[in-house]
């Protein structure tokens, strides 16, 4: 078996008396999708902006490939391939969805964006971009503004940007949160294929789609894990049951 890509050993943050990662350890390897479940409060989010450097743990380590990232900021960790989505999208809403992503080419490729450059310059940019809004299905809306996209075809231009950072790993927090069921579908087909890109560790309430598409599940309550183990396991796990799945699991 492959070293997992992302390890979290021991993380622990507290807000004063409320311990919001108590003891967090979970793994992440190649090709996977890593689902993390858990009620309102329990420290999903919290965790994830630990994982990205948004808050700094109090005690634990981040290993990334191998290696401690305990020491790099949120845009040094998103440089060497953590990519992550949000519960609300994250657009220029004034700017076409083509140049969204362009934005994040640039930024990728260390270069300041220069809007009112002759557009014969920016062909390989351009060209750039444009494969990535077809990746994430968008490909036939590129020059609209991102405020005029519905709210699912803004979590594709969100995927878009992330791609265009050419991650290793992606991390998602609630990716079908505000979509409609036929939308829900969608994106789970989407993140489906989108493993083969860079693994997911992916924070969801949508128990349909998790259940659909993580190869592991680890189910976080009170700020810790609980259970890790396979969508039977944790089905099948009276102490998850009780304090998370109910009548879901069945």
């Amino acid at each position: 078996m492959p070293d997992p890509i992302l390890k979290i050993i021991g993380l622990e943050k507290s807000f004063g008396a409320l311990k919001a990662t108590n003891g967090v350890t979970l793994d992440l390897y190649p090709g996977e999708i890593h689902a993390l479940i858990g009620p309102n409060g329990a420290g999903k989010s919290t965790l994830i902006k630990q994982i990205v450097g948004e808050i700094r743990q109090d005690t634990g380590t981040i290993a990334f490939e191998g290696q401690s990232i305990d020491h790099l900021d949120a845009a040094d960790r998103a440089r060497i391939g953590l990519a992550r989505t949000f519960q609300v999208s994250q657009v220029a809403p004034e700017l076409s969805a083509l140049k969204n992503v362009m934005l994040a080419v640039e930024a990728r490729e260390g270069r300041v964006f220069r809007f009112f450059r002759p557009v014969n310059r920016d062909l390989g940019l351009t060209d750039a971009a444009m494969a990535f809004l077809y990746d994430a299905g968008l490909g036939e809306r590129a020059t609209v503004r991102a405020g005029d996209l519905s709210h699912g075809e803004r979590r594709q231009l969100e995927f878009a940007i992330a791609l265009a950072m050419k991650p290793k790993v992606f991390l998602m927090d609630e990716p079908m949160a505000g979509l409609s069921p036929d939308g829900s579908k969608r994106m789970t087909a989407f993140l489906d294929k989108l493993r083969a890109t860079a693994p997911i560790l992916l924070v969801e309430h949508d128990m349909e789609a998790v259940f659909a598409l993580a190869d592991r599940i680890s189910v976080l309550v009170y700020g810790q894990v609980i259970a890790t183990g396979t969508v039977a396991e944790i089905r099948a796990n009276p102490e998850v049951r009780t304090a998370y799945l109910g009548d879901e699991a069945a």
